[in-house]
Protein backbone atom coordinates (compact mmCIF):
# COMPACT_ATOMS: atom_id res chain seq x y z
CA UNK A 1 0.00 0.00 0.00
CA UNK A 2 1.69 3.68 -1.28
CA UNK A 3 1.00 6.96 0.50
CA UNK A 4 1.90 10.18 0.43
CA UNK A 5 1.84 10.07 4.72
CA UNK A 6 5.73 10.42 5.58
CA UNK A 7 7.14 7.21 7.41
CA UNK A 8 9.36 6.74 9.92
CA UNK A 9 12.09 3.94 10.56
CA UNK A 10 9.59 1.69 12.26
CA UNK A 11 7.54 1.79 9.51
CA UNK A 12 4.51 3.96 11.19
CA UNK A 13 3.44 7.99 11.10
CA UNK A 14 6.42 9.91 11.13
CA UNK A 15 6.08 12.31 14.46
CA UNK A 16 7.28 15.56 15.13
CA UNK A 17 11.05 16.09 16.31
CA UNK A 18 10.23 19.21 17.31
CA UNK A 19 8.45 22.88 17.81
CA UNK A 20 10.37 24.52 19.91
CA UNK A 21 13.03 25.39 18.10
CA UNK A 22 11.14 24.57 15.18
CA UNK A 23 13.45 22.45 13.02
CA UNK A 24 12.51 20.99 10.02
CA UNK A 25 14.18 21.47 6.17
CA UNK A 26 10.39 22.88 5.85
CA UNK A 27 10.66 24.54 9.40
CA UNK A 28 7.64 22.10 10.15
CA UNK A 29 8.79 20.19 12.92
CA UNK A 30 9.04 17.14 10.81
CA UNK A 31 12.34 15.54 9.81
CA UNK A 32 11.52 14.61 6.46
CA UNK A 33 13.46 15.44 2.81
CA UNK A 34 12.87 16.77 -0.82
CA UNK A 35 14.77 16.50 -3.85
CA UNK A 36 15.41 20.35 -2.35
CA UNK A 37 17.32 18.81 0.59
CA UNK A 38 20.38 18.75 -0.72
CA UNK A 39 21.61 17.58 3.45
CA UNK A 40 18.26 14.89 3.49
CA UNK A 41 17.39 16.59 7.08
CA UNK A 42 15.88 13.45 8.33
CA UNK A 43 17.67 11.98 11.58
CA UNK A 44 15.55 13.76 14.66
CA UNK A 45 18.37 14.26 17.26
CA UNK A 46 18.49 15.36 21.11
CA UNK A 47 21.92 18.05 20.90
CA UNK A 48 24.79 17.51 23.19
CA UNK A 49 27.38 19.82 23.79
CA UNK A 50 29.79 17.33 22.50
CA UNK A 51 27.95 17.19 19.30
CA UNK A 52 27.57 20.59 19.00
CA UNK A 53 31.20 21.38 19.37
CA UNK A 54 31.88 18.33 16.94
CA UNK A 55 29.42 20.13 14.16
CA UNK A 56 30.57 23.08 14.60
CA UNK A 57 34.67 22.52 14.23
CA UNK A 58 33.32 20.81 10.84
CA UNK A 59 32.44 24.23 9.63
CA UNK A 60 28.11 24.16 10.69
CA UNK A 61 28.28 25.58 13.64
CA UNK A 62 24.54 24.96 15.07
CA UNK A 63 25.06 26.94 18.28
CA UNK A 64 25.35 30.46 17.71
CA UNK A 65 22.26 32.29 16.80
CA UNK A 66 21.77 33.55 13.52
CA UNK A 67 18.63 36.30 13.47
CA UNK A 68 18.37 36.67 9.88
CA UNK A 69 17.30 33.05 9.24
CA UNK A 70 15.43 33.65 13.20
CA UNK A 71 18.00 30.34 14.28
CA UNK A 72 18.07 31.01 17.77
CA UNK A 73 20.84 28.89 18.24
CA UNK A 74 20.85 25.28 19.56
CA UNK A 75 21.79 23.90 23.42
CA UNK A 76 21.76 20.99 24.71
CA UNK A 77 18.41 19.21 24.96
CA UNK A 78 17.15 20.87 21.48
CA UNK A 79 15.97 18.80 19.31
CA UNK A 80 16.82 19.44 15.53
CA UNK A 81 16.40 17.19 12.11
CA UNK A 82 20.28 16.69 11.14
CA UNK A 83 21.74 15.88 7.95
CA UNK A 84 21.64 11.91 7.78
CA UNK A 85 25.66 12.47 6.58
CA UNK A 86 26.47 14.11 9.23
CA UNK A 87 25.13 12.15 12.12
CA UNK A 88 26.74 9.44 10.12
CA UNK A 89 30.21 11.08 10.55
CA UNK A 90 29.78 12.21 14.17
CA UNK A 91 28.19 8.73 15.24
CA UNK A 92 32.37 7.28 13.20
CA UNK A 93 33.59 9.75 15.31
CA UNK A 94 31.72 8.58 18.97
CA UNK A 95 29.88 11.55 19.10
CA UNK A 96 26.55 10.64 17.55
CA UNK A 97 23.91 12.57 19.14
CA UNK A 98 20.96 10.15 20.73
CA UNK A 99 17.67 9.80 18.12
CA UNK A 100 13.98 9.80 18.51
CA UNK A 101 12.99 6.90 16.02
CA UNK A 102 9.28 8.20 15.76
CA UNK A 103 10.70 10.86 14.36
CA UNK A 104 13.19 9.91 12.24
CA UNK A 105 11.98 9.73 8.41
CA UNK A 106 12.81 6.31 6.74
CA UNK A 107 14.52 8.00 4.34
CA UNK A 108 17.36 7.53 6.89
CA UNK A 109 17.63 3.73 5.58
CA UNK A 110 18.90 4.47 2.42
CA UNK A 111 22.05 5.22 3.97
CA UNK A 112 22.07 3.59 7.30
CA UNK A 113 20.31 0.17 8.76
CA UNK A 114 17.69 0.54 11.48
CA UNK A 115 20.15 -1.60 13.19
CA UNK A 116 23.00 1.32 13.59
CA UNK A 117 20.22 3.86 14.52
CA UNK A 118 18.16 1.39 17.27
CA UNK A 119 22.12 1.91 19.44
CA UNK A 120 21.41 5.47 19.66
CA UNK A 121 17.61 5.59 20.29
CA UNK A 122 16.31 7.44 23.04
CA UNK A 123 13.67 5.23 25.30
Amino acid sequence: MQTDQPMNVLGTALESCCTNPMTGYWRDGLCRTASEDYGTHVICAVMTQEFLDYTKSRGNDLSTPIAAYSFPGLKPGDKWCLCILRWLEAEKAGVAPQINLMATDDAALKYTSLELLKKHAIE
